[in-house]
This record gives structure tokens, sequence and C-alpha cells, in this order.
């Protein structure tokens, strides 16, 4: 390894010893771009990688909520703004009772890289709460994201940090926060936040983006290894978003999803998730206040496995859409020996390390998550040019729009392994060609 790669990824365990996911972040992004650093040793004299891993700014606060019983409740909220050399700090905002600053660090520094990869002018950053929405009314849910924005707002702006979705946060979160920004700020700033409904500054397909993204990076990959979508079997995990848009995409184009999952298990649906029925009803079951996914197979006559996760279904293609390090070692064996010849990331680091590196050892593609995952963020920026026009173009320019960009990060990823002799790894690809505009940017600015 080299020496200065080496050195960063050893302080930065001594300094962030209990932030696990930041440090397989760290550790995956900093090997993967060892020709870079060793190409520029002018980075090592301005200690590029040690400003690179340090955050510009962690913000942490207290939010205090009542319920609907008028019971006061306190939780943490953050926003870890990590790297604005390229542009506006931009990244979703995540409620879920794991979240905390390790969590949020790993995510933020994944995103400087993602952002960058799009080729529009964002810089990388993550927020959220350990606040739980599952069970929650629509009023607590309110009550909390109007104080969360309350502290929030003091930090961020149509120039400075414009959040947006993820986990736990969807149109109605967005649109509480929005509304107690303008409240507070007495401004109609439609670019502070990304998400929004459509009849107040939000983006056609932006719902969509993130699955959809995901079928337009496989595309490229399927026309490299001239191979085609239609007819082929996919296993998606999750069932928010990104595998509902996946799920819609990959039945446009002749496919078809055969697994949804949730926290108690997975569904296995023989005849796809095809119809239009089943596509809306994903969206029915997310919506309700106890959503999980045995409601699919209660209603459509399928198969619940509770407990267990869809890497066990055979089929050609995996997408795992949920949470990070849901793809361990068994599970990576479990898609190599169901012949799979691809692997596409549209969850935030669903995969450990090891398991990323034993899918290529034996054949696998991987489309990594900073690339794969993409869609949504472009779109995202996609809203905010389009708040700054004060104009909304239609869903056909969005998605043409959109399809460009994932096309110029499969191309860029592939251009920057092939430069440094990595043949078509899209992994390393990608850490190399995110990272490079990030460094060149920061020396250019004077790495302040």
């Amino acid at each position: 390894m080299n020496a200065y790669v080496e050195r960063v990824i050893a302080e930065t365990k001594t300094k962030n010893a209990q932030e696990p996911e930041f440090l397989q972040t760290v550790e995956e992004v900093l090997t993967s771009i060892e020709p870079v650093i060793t190409k520029h040793p002018e980075y090592e004299e301005a200690a590029l990688l040690e400003r690179i891993v340090e955050p510009e700014r962690t913000i942490e606060f207290r939010v205090t909520w009542t319920d609907d019983a008028g019971k006061a409740h306190v939780n943490r909220g953050y926003r870890v703004q990590f790297n604005g050399a390229i542009g506006p700090y931009k990244g979703g905002i995540r409620f879920h009772p794991s979240v905390n600053l390790g969590i949020l660090k790993f995510l933020g520094f994944e995103q400087i890289f993602k952002n960058s990869l799009t080729t529009l002018p964002i810089g990388g950053g993550k927020g959220g709460s350990d606040f739980d929405p599952h069970g929650k009314s629509n009023a607590e849910i309110m009550r909390f994201c109007q104080a969360f924005m309350t502290e929030l707002q003091r930090h961020i702006g149509p120039s400075t940090d414009v959040p947006a979705g993820d986990i736990g946060v969807g149109g109605r979160e967005i649109g509480y926060m929005f509304g107690q920004y303008r409240r507070i700020r007495d401004a109609y700033d439609n670019g502070v936040l990304t998400g929004k409904g459509l009849v107040y500054g939000g983006s056609l397909i932006r719902p969509e983006a993130t699955g959809f993204g995901v079928l337009y990076y496989a595309q490229q990959v399927f026309a490299h290894e001239g191979d085609d979508i239609k007819g082929k079997t996919f296993a998606l995990s999750g069932y928010g978003n990104v595998a509902w848009g996946a799920a819609k995409k990959i039945a446009e184009l002749g496919g078809k999803a055969v697994t949804i999952s949730g926290h108690n298990g997975y569904v296995y649906d023989p005849d796809g998730i095809v119809t239009e029925e089943k596509l809306n009803y994903l969206l029915e079951m997310r919506a309700s206040r106890n959503a999980n996914v045995k409601m699919y197979a209660d209603k459509f006559g399928c198969e619940f496995f509770e407990g267990k996760k869809p890497y066990e279904v055979k089929a050609d293609v995996y997408i795992p859409c949920a949470t990070q390090n849901e793809v361990g070692m068994k599970e990576a064996q479990m898609i190599v020996d169901a012949g799979a010849k691809y692997y596409f990331e549209g969850a935030n680091m669903p995969a450990t390390n090891e398991a990323v590196k034993f899918l290529q050892e034996k054949g696998v593609i991987v489309g990594p998550a900073k690339a794969v995952n993409a869609g949504g963020v472009a779109v995202s920026a996609l809203e905010m040019a389009q708040n700054a026009q004060h104009y909304a173009w239609t869903a056909e320019e969005v998605d043409a729009k959109l399809k460009n960009i994932m096309k110029s990060i499969h191309d860029n990823s592939a251009a920057a392994a092939a430069e440094y002799g990595l043949g078509y790894d899209l992994v390393k690809g990608a850490n190399i060609a995110g990272f490079q505009k990030v460094a060149d940017a920061m020396m250019a600015q004077g790495l302040f």
C-alpha cells in the first residue's frame, strides 16, 4: 500500500475508533485511489487526504417535540457538512433509530464522491436524527419535523447546504420542514430543500429518480457486455423509493423484479412486480402507519420468508436497495452460487469491503453505490437548477438529463479505471473519477 495512504487510514482509525461505518468507507475509497496518490506527490505535501477525511463542519443539536398525548421527547439532530469544494453541501436527511454521528459521517463522505460523479456543482453532506417515524401519527411527525428544522435552518441555504430526503424522510417530511423554514425565514427560498412536492417547486420523476438511475447505469454495463435487460430476473432488497423505482423501470425494460424485503423478512413473487397494481401497492404499503413487506405477500398470495434476506433467491441480477452492510460474505457467496454476473448497489454501501472484493474476484461485475445510486441526488441537483430559474422542466426533459448523467457516470468511471490500467473495474474507477475532481478543486482553492 502507498505509505501516505496507509498512514492516513491508520490515523483516521485512531481518531474515529467508534465509527466503523465511516472507517469502512474511508478505507474503501483511499485504497482505491492509490494510483492517483502515487502519481501526485503534491497531495501529500498539501495534506490533502488528511483534509478530505475530516468534515468541514459537524453540527449536533437537541430536538424536543411532543407526542399526541402531550408527552415531551428529546432526540438528537445532526448535519455533517463534509466537503464544499465543488458546490453547496448536498445530501439527504435520515430519520431512523440507528442514526448517529458515525453513520452520517460515512454517508457524508460517500456523498462527496457520488455528487462529484454526477458532474453537477454539488458538495457532500448528510444529516438526520435518531427519531423513529414508524408508527407515529402525521401530527407527531409534523411536530418533530418543525422542531428539527427550527435548529437546522440556521445552517442551510440555497448556496450553502441543500438537504433532501433519505430513509424515513419522504415528500411529507420535506413539506413539513420546508413550511417551518419558510415560517422562520419569512422567505420563499424553495431551493433550500429538494424532494419537494410538485406544487411548491419539486421536480418531476424525483421520487423515481434513484431507482431509474440504477437501471440507466445497468443499461450501460449490459451494453458494454453485449447483453440485454429484457428477460432477466432481478432480486431487490428494500421496499422504499429505490426498490419501487427500480422495479418500475425493470418492468418497462422487459425484466422482472421478483423480491422485495424489509426488516422482518422478504417476499418472493415469481410472477414479478410488473403490473401497475403491484407497483402502486408498493407506494400504498409504504404509506401505511404499520408498513411491512408481509402486506404485499398477503395481498398478492406470495410467499413471505420471515427473518431472511432475498439473496437466497436465484436471480440474474442482484440490487440491494435497503441499507448499509446488508451484504456480507454469506450473501456474496449466495450471489456467486446463483451464477449471477451483475450486482448493482442501489443503497448506500450495502456490502462489506470483503464482500465486494469477493464478488469481483469471482467475476461478478459490481456497480458501486456512489455511481449506481447517484440518480437521486442528480435529479435533486436538477430540481435546484429549476428552482434557480423559477421554471419547471417536463418529465421527459428531466428523464433525458438523468439518462445522460448516468451514462457519463459509467463512462467516466470506466475511463478512469482504464487510464490507471485497472481494466473494467467500476468500483475503483468511480472512486478515482469522483476523487480527482474534488482534489483538483481543493488544490485550486488553496485547501482551506
